[in-house]
């Protein structure tokens, strides 16, 4: 789209090109561009390799914890015969309590650092829902500006064929003696086929179908109303052909499935979140109460918690780099992907408004000349005026919807929404899977000698 060649109101972030600077490397550690390509296998391996870097991560999260799970498990045994021959002695009641006062410490700290974290993980989700919704309602405000566009393209079409198959054609019958107006009459004709061709050729989203399209009006209904576009609410939806993805953009099919896989994600993350809490409340209960049982099945659970946070930490560093890239050369992608071709529709119409022209220099001739001698002329003749008025207002309609103006704007705040706010949002929820990892490594670490500790 030409209008979309440059976007004078929005530039990349200053956290999109700190990622986007990332070296890449693919599974054979060889160094690629950071184009985005998603479709490219190279690519997806560099995005792959980035993501291992937490499945490393909870590697060695897992052998600290073993380590320690070994210490503690050393230490009780060589302790537990001194500690029956001691048994009474006060100095070694005084070590045991500075012990459990030191894992409770830790434990406490630990569980503070995930709170701190589940703080974190809640704003950013939140801040990545308004990206997703600021994204989902431009592409839908482009999606009505695009339906609109078909609806008056399809529906001038329509009316044109109609004109040409009744009122013409009556005024081909009725000017059958009069060889200069049935001249005229057949090239208002060819000049309306014509104008309905070069309409037909405009196409901004191929592959679409309006969901409306069985119960829109045809015939001379379609010819006897203003066509004005719905508001949204009314407004035809387009989708799919068929349930595959559609081969160029559509932004109402693309903001249905962000729509679906954005609730998905949102409450995902909450439950995630609600998990780690649950886990923090009830592990500073069970320090505090001292009560065995809870503080192992929250151990059960911390580790539950450990291999979600690592996860979630690696999908999200894939997501990041990702749309850095995207977000760094929007343009580039998304052009590639629309094929939209306002250009050669604002040619098409300049041609389609001169032809309407010549139509109108028909009528007038004929309405001059020939309508005093062929009175039974004038209806089909206002019929074909009519038609050519409504047509005439539609194009005006299209003239302002095809400046890219409206689309452009919807384009700009689809960027802002998701490379602003979605990118600000993804970077917390990594700053969260990051710090409740390391606290679920810090618990896991020191909860084992806490409850080893009661009695």
């Amino acid at each position: 789209m030409a209008a979309m060649a440059t976007v004078p109101s929005y530039s990349p972030s200053m956290w999109v090109r700190l990622c986007h600077a990332l070296p890449r490397l693919d599974l054979t550690m060889q160094t690629r561009d950071n184009v985005f390509a998603p479709d490219s296998w190279e690519y997806q391996q560099t995005l792959l390799v980035l993501s291992s870097l937490s499945a490393i991560a909870l590697v060695l999260s897992l052998l600290v914890i073993l380590s320690f799970l070994i210490h503690y498990c050393c230490c009780h045994r060589s302790n537990s015969g001194r500690e029956e021959e001691e048994d009474d002695d006060d100095g070694s009641r005084a070590r045991k309590g500075r012990g459990i006062c030191c894992v409770t410490w830790v434990s406490v700290a630990a569980v503070t650092l995930c709170c701190v974290a589940i703080g974190i993980g809640f704003y950013g989700n939140s801040e990545a829902n308004d990206g997703m919704y600021q994204l989902t309602s431009s592409l839908l405000t482009a999606n009505y500006t695009l339906a609109s566009i078909n609806l008056l393209v399809s529906d001038t079409v329509a009316g044109l064929q109609q004109s040409v198959l009744g009122p013409l054609t009556s005024l081909e019958e009725v000017f059958g003696g009069s060889k200069p107006a049935l001249v005229s009459t057949r090239s208002c004709r060819r000049l309306s086929e014509r104008v309905a061709s070069l309409l037909s050729s405009i196409t901004l989203s191929k592959g679409l179908s309006f969901s409306t399209a069985a119960s829109r009006p045809t015939g001379n209904e379609s010819a006897a109303r203003l066509l004005t576009p719905a508001p949204p609410s009314v407004a035809p939806t387009l989708t799919p052909t068929s349930n595959s993805i559609p081969s160029s953009f559509s932004p109402g099919w693309a903001a249905n499935i962000l729509l679906v896989n954005e609730d998905y994600r949102w409450l995902s993350y909450v439950l995630l979140l609600l998990l780690d809490l649950v886990v923090c409340l009830f592990i500073l209960l069970g320090l505090a109460k001292q009560v065995r049982w809870l503080l192992i099945l929250m151990t059960v659970l911390a580790w539950l918690a450990l291999f979600l946070s690592w996860g979630s930490l690696g999908l999200e560093t894939a997501t990041v780099v990702a749309l850095s890239d995207f977000c760094f050369d929007p343009n580039t992608f998304v052009v590639n992907s629309t094929h939209f071709t306002t250009g050669t529709s604002t040619g098409l119409l300049t041609q389609s408004q001169r032809a309407l022209s010549s139509i109108h220099s028909h009528l007038f001739n004929l309405e001059r000349d020939t309508l005093p001698r062929f009175p039974k002329a004038e209806k089909p003749l206002r019929e074909v005026q009519q038609m050519l008025n409504i047509t005439e207002g539609n194009f005006h309609q299209l003239v302002a919807l095809l400046n890219c103006r409206g689309l452009n704007k919807d384009y700009i705040d689809s960027l802002k929404g998701l490379c602003y706010d979605g990118m600000e949002g993804l970077l917390y929820l990594s700053l969260y899977s990051f710090l409740s990892a390391l606290a679920f490594t810090a618990i896991l670490c020191s909860l084992p000698g806490a409850w080893r500790s009661f009695a």
